[in-house]
């Protein structure tokens, strides 16, 4: 063989070897970076996303690669993991609360669905609910919106009713902003409020225990810092014998005495169906931010009982779940 031909006959097989290796190279698969406060916090809410990402084809190490990371409570961690997320280049972040303008902040690129908003417009998420613009969109908890049906609940069971607590995290836009809506319906029903910033978890305890012999109920702002010390909440407004008003079941389920609000696994699940679609070539952009569809009335019995209270039968047949 010449020289000249042995030189093409060895690139020739270079080329094909070379095709032959990237065929043989498994293909990277889609990532989904999921952004929450603590594996325990979101574990009903993660299994409701995941099972309906698996009804849509999605299978976790198979079809799509999904990437949990924690905050653990620290809420100065959420920029710290989105930043990762963007130089890992995930193909969408799923978040919630302060997560959110997290995540915004590190990137405008990347896709950003956020399971839990409480004011997306307000807090400058998105331009507007039925064009988000820009690569966030996501569900709106309605939570200033609620502000009124949580009061004439806790009316319902407190029928004198004077003074409640309303705790917020001054760190997140959304809690003061429904802070700020709970004030304003309270001022119509002449009920009186005592606001209670926080900004550390180390801030709850002492807050709750200065309210005793001031206020006559209480309640906690959606946030994240707000859910991930919800024991501690919870245990300290029982021990000051405040009867708690709450965001979501959790709450109830760990000793409050009422909640109301959305369903939250529902607002993952559904969460799943933009993920999907944006994984099929959907621009956040073009969805629009959806509101709840499905709420829930939680009253937990034992509570009740311990703090001398009488739920009403009438409040209870409306119950979705009560805990005796």
């Amino acid at each position: 063989m010449r020289r000249r031909d042995f030189i093409k006959a060895i690139a020739g097989s270079s080329v094909a070897w070379s095709r032959t290796a990237r065929a043989q190279q498994p293909e990277k698969l889609p990532t989904i970076g999921i952004l929450g406060t603590t594996p325990s916090a979101w574990k009903e809410w993660v299994q409701a996303f995941v099972q309906r990402l698996n009804e849509l084809g999605w299978i976790d190490g198979r079809t799509v690669a999904i990437d949990y990371r924690w905050t653990e409570g620290r809420t100065e961690k959420y920029r710290e993991i989105a930043a990762e997320f963007v130089r890992l280049k995930v193909n969408v972040i799923v978040t919630a609360g302060s997560g959110t303008s997290a995540a915004k902040q590190m990137t405008s690129s990347i896709p950003i669905v956020f399971a839990i908003g409480n004011d997306p417009v307000g807090s400058g998420l998105v331009t507007s609910l039925s064009r988000p613009g820009g690569n966030v969109t996501g569900f709106s908890l309605q939570a200033p919106d609620l502000a009124g049906k949580r009061l004439e609940l806790l009316r319902e069971v407190l029928p004198n009713l004077r003074v409640v607590a309303i705790m917020a995290n001054a760190g997140y836009l959304g809690a003061l902003d429904e802070m700020g809506a709970m004030e304003a319906v309270a001022r119509t029903l002449g009920i009186d409020v005592i606001p209670l910033a926080i900004r550390r978890p180390e801030d709850i305890v002492p807050a709750i225990e200065g309210l005793i012999g001031r206020a006559d109920a209480f309640y906690a702002c959606a946030d994240a810092l707000v859910f991930a010390n919800s024991i501690r909440i919870i245990t300290s407004a029982n021990a000051a014998r405040l009867p708690t008003m709450n965001f979501t079941r959790e709450f109830v389920e760990a000793g409050g005495l009422i909640s109301y609000g959305p369903n939250y696994p529902d607002l993952f699940r559904r969460t799943a169906d933009y993920v999907d679609k944006i994984l099929h070539g959907a621009k956040p952009a073009d969805l629009p931010v959806q509101q709840p569809t499905k709420f829930e009335l939680v009253i937990n019995l034992k509570t009740a009982k311990a703090l001398g209270l009488q739920v009403p039968s009438t409040l209870l047949s409306r119950a979705d779940d009560v805990i005796e």
